[in-house]
Parts: C-alpha cells; structure tokens; sequence
C-alpha cells in the first residue's frame, strides 16, 4: 500500500529516459523524469517529466499534466496547436500525433493512463 505524500516538484531530482532517435526532428533535447505512482497493473502513473530545448515527435497516451515550468508548443496532428508554459493544464488523447517545440526547458507533472 502507498501512503499518501508530499514532494516540492521544482528540486525534484530526475533521472534521464533516452529518447528514441527517430522522435528527434532539431536539436538536442534530453529528457528526464520521475514515476512517483504506478497502479498495481501498470496502466495508471503519475510523474514528473522534464524536457530540454528542441523539437520531438511522439504518440501520446491518455494524459493529462499541468507545467511547472518552461514553454513549448505542440501541435497536435489533424487537431489544435497548444501554447503551453507554467500553470497551464493540457489533456492529450491516446493516439494524438504531436509535434513539441520546447523553447525553454519545460518540467511538468502528469497523469496517464496507458
């Protein structure tokens, strides 16, 4: 059993999550992160995910997530162009094809489902 927690998001430490080459489109993005909870059947998690400047492709899962900090836009393929940065919520869709244009550094917290 987990027991409830508090954790300050901003110094949380993270470790590095290699992206796939073929997601890179520019740059040199890095990306680390953080599974604070998984449920029992791996399908559910919450986390912190962090992302340095570049521009990444990715199929997303059911995710919702809230930015601490940094910026980025993403285009979400056949849908609407999100401008995201701290304090803003996004709700991406299993199977939305994005594009993440990261101007600054972006941590955020999330919740998905896969």
């Amino acid at each position: 059993m987990t027991h409830s927690f508090a954790l300050h998001v901003p110094d949380a430490d993270l470790v590095p999550e290699p992206l796939d080459p073929t997601q890179i489109v520019s740059g040199t993005p890095e990306v680390t992160g953080k599974v604070v909870w998984e449920s029992a059947d791996g399908r559910r998690a919450r986390g912190i995910w962090q992302i340095t400047p570049g521009v990444v492709t990715d199929t997303e899962a059911d995710e919702v997530f809230v930015v601490v900090s940094g910026s980025a836009t993403i285009e979400v393929e056949d849908g609407p162009t999100l401008h995201v940065g701290p304090g803003d919520m996004a709700v991406l869709r299993e199977g939305d094809r994005t594009t993440w244009t990261v101007h600054e550094t972006l941590r955020k917290v999330y919740a998905v489902t896969l």
